[in-house]
């Protein structure tokens, strides 16, 4: 076996060694029984909250204790498939090995970024907004091309993604969207993304080919469940109803169906057009204004717990958190963590791991991080 594979077999088992201690493993084989045993009982379902939350930690139990035997038996596969390869002298077989070992040593290292995911609601679903900043069709495109890329993101998760909202722009793009996307820690990966986002290029939009800088915003929070309580009424809040948009045809929504309510006191607003019911899209954005005004209850908390933590998780439209350039060279740059890429189109294409496992490390470990120079 090479030294490279056999540094990179090391790291792996310590890897899985610190994944097991994390879960504390034979503790976690024993709850995980009695979750089984409880979910076989059933008068469970009497009480369906406390149902859920019970069927909620037994499936992370069961992922996470699924995930690293599964590490820990293709590891021990694969190095027998690099001994068997060698002394038959097959180079194909130690070679196929020797890539599935490298793939585990990233799949490893994302595994220990998950345990990180303890908050409140990591584990929830999330809601994702996109808002093109000042700029036209300039910043509306660069808004749908941020739609896109978290959108290929959740995908290769094989996260379920849907559409609760989106304006068009005049031209191109778009001017809003609203998203949710449904998966395991989804919330608990996404949750460092709020911020804008800068975009500079070689306008398409522009005759004389001159480079621009656009921006849009990207606001995430957490689905909330029925074991998280927010009290808000419909006398906190203005509920209006409109059109929804679309492209138009023989299907276009011609009556007022789309719902945004808007909470007074701290002027949060929220929108759904994703039904074709007025009563159900209403329905859709009240979640949606708890689920906001959760997330601000979770801002607070951490502002409340330090104030660097306060600046780092500061979340509102002129904090710039990662600027994209595609002219007149090709960088995209973390500002908070300095994680750099110098392919734009792979990142714009949903490869946004890297650059989200630097920001929860950073968040998590409590590190100030490397003051980082903005991009021209």
């Amino acid at each position: 076996m090479r030294a490279e594979t056999e540094n990179l077999v090391e790291e792996i088992k310590q890897g899985i060694t610190l994944l097991r201690r994390h879960f504390d493993w034979d503790q976690a084989l024993k709850r995980l029984d009695y979750l089984n045993m409880r979910a076989e009982d059933g008068a469970l379902w009497n009480d369906p909250i406390e149902a859920q939350k019970l069927m909620r930690e037994r499936q992370g139990l069961e992922d996470g204790i699924k995930s690293v035997s599964g590490l820990g038996q293709a590891l021990e596969d694969n190095i027998g498939l690099i001994e068997l390869g060698e002394e038959e002298g097959d180079k194909s077989v130690v070679a196929e090995a020797e890539a599935a070992i490298r793939s585990m040593a990233g799949e490893v290292k994302a595994r220990q970024i998950e345990t990180l995911l303890s908050g409140e609601a990591d584990s929830n679903d999330t809601y994702l907004e996109v808002h093109a900043g000042a700029g036209g069709t300039e910043s509306q495109d660069w808004a749908n091309m941020l739609l896109r890329m978290y959108t290929r993101w959740a995908e290769r998760r094989r996260f379920k993604v849907e559409v609760l909202e989106i304006h068009d722009g005049e031209e191109a793009g778009i001017k809003s969207a609203t998203l949710l996307i449904k998966g395991h820690n989804a919330y608990g990966w996404m949750k460092t993304e709020s911020g804008v986002h800068r975009l500079v290029r070689i306008s398409p939009y522009d005759s004389n080919a001159r480079r621009h800088t656009s921006f849009a915003s990207i606001w995430v929070y957490p689905v909330i469940d029925d074991s998280i309580e927010i009290d808000v009424s419909e006398s906190d809040v203005r509920i209006d109803t409109y059109r929804s948009s679309g492209s138009g045809g023989q299907h276009v929504n011609t009556t007022d169906s789309a719902v945004r309510i808007t909470h007074l006191a701290t002027g949060i607003a929220v929108a759904c057009q994703a039904e074709r019911s007025q009563h159900k899209n209403k329905a859709k954005a009240w979640e949606m204004l708890r689920s906001r005004l959760y997330e601000e209850e979770l801002k607070k908390r951490e502002a409340a717990a330090s104030a660097t933590e306060a600046s780092k998780s500061d979340i509102g439209w002129g904090h710039q958190i990662r600027s994209y350039v595609l002219q007149p060279y090709q960088l995209v740059k973390d500002l908070r963590t300095g994680v750099e890429s110098t392919a734009p189109q792979d990142v714009l294409d949903g490869e946004l791991d890297e650059f989200m496992e630097a920001a929860l490390s950073q968040r998590i470990d409590g590190g100030a991080g490397q003051a980082v120079e903005d991009i021209d």
